[in-house]
């Protein structure tokens, strides 16, 4: 009797145990089916066609690449001083009066024995080029000065150019012949043209000399430190796109995109980049298409194929 009785006990168990399991295999597919993945709220974004502003900016300094030394003709007294350091002087400027030595003996009684001799021994000393008075040696009324003694140093102002140490990775922008705008500390700007570069480099820094001309005759002082902007628009359309859309790898070489494929879900889009600014990133490839919606917040750590909402 107790036999028969183990016997019932074991099977309603068996038959309770596979109740159980077929009643947790029903429940299953109930629970995945409730269970509700999260989406992430994004922005979006278009694609822009049109040109983007990318400038390369570098500093400069200003320099004179001629300078004319005025000297004395002869041995004389200078007797007045017409000019000062940093003066702007025309060509045919008178700048000293020098007296020589013979009148300076004779003294104010030459007129007196010969009227034809007023203007004996003095010497009028003319700027021999229009520019900036950059040394200043002699400016003593009275003092006597040799034959060939250098009196001041003129900068010729059609010499004046700015001095730009340019980066190696920039030389294939900043040729001679490209056109530059200068811009000055009071904020005036004025057009320029880059000319023939120096033959040496800056062993540690590792960049090399190019000089900018002015287009026109300005009368700058030397050493002025100043900006130098050269454009690298590039003609004709591009695709445009605000900085925050692009992303990339830590090492920064590969970028991606992410692009609304329907209403709910974004996926990974590789790209080929061009020029940029602070605002704005030229996509060279792919070609992407009007209407396509690109996502320019949110999209930060995203995977591909990612579920999004959309806000505006």
């Amino acid at each position: 009797m107790e036999l028969v009785n183990n016997t019932d006990m074991k099977i309603h168990k068996i038959v309770l145990t596979f109740s159980i399991m077929l009643a947790a295999c029903h429940t299953s597919p109930d629970t995945n089916q409730n269970t509700v993945k999260p989406k992430t709220n994004v922005q979006i974004t278009e694609i822009r066609e049109g040109k983007i502003s990318d400038d390369l900016v570098l500093s400069a300094t200003s320099i004179y690449l001629r300078r004319n030394s005025v000297t004395s003709s002869i041995a004389a007294f200078i007797t007045k001083v017409y000019v000062k350091l940093g003066d702007h002087v025309q060509k045919g400027q008178i700048m000293y009066l020098m007296e020589s030595k013979e009148r300076k003996a004779l003294g104010s009684d030459i007129s007196q024995i010969d009227a034809s001799l007023n203007g004996f021994g003095l010497i009028e000393v003319k700027a021999p080029a229009s520019g900036i008075i950059t040394t200043f040696d002699k400016q003593q009324t009275g003092e006597y000065v040799l034959e060939g003694t250098q009196l001041c140093t003129i900068a010729e102002n059609n010499f004046l150019a700015f001095q730009i140490n340019v980066p190696y990775e920039y030389i294939n922008i900043v040729k001679p012949g490209k056109k530059c705008v200068i811009t000055l500390p009071d904020l005036t700007t004025h057009s320029a043209t880059i000319t023939t570069p120096l033959a040496s480099m800056n062993a540690i820094a590792q960049t090399q000399t190019l000089l900018a001309k002015p287009d026109k005759s300005i009368f700058l002082p030397e050493n002025l430190l100043a900006k130098v902007q050269i454009s690298q628009t590039k003609s004709g359309q591009q695709q445009v796109l605000p900085r925050s859309c692009i992303l990339s790898d830590e090492l920064l070489k590969q970028f991606w995109v992410m692009k609304m494929q329907n209403d709910s879900i974004a996926v990974k889009v590789p790209v080929t980049l061009g020029s940029k600014n602070t605002m704005e990133i030229e996509v060279i490839s792919p070609k992407f298409h009007s209407g396509d919606r690109i996502l320019s917040s949110g999209n930060y750590g995203l995977a591909d194929t990612a579920l999004v909402n959309v806000i505006k």
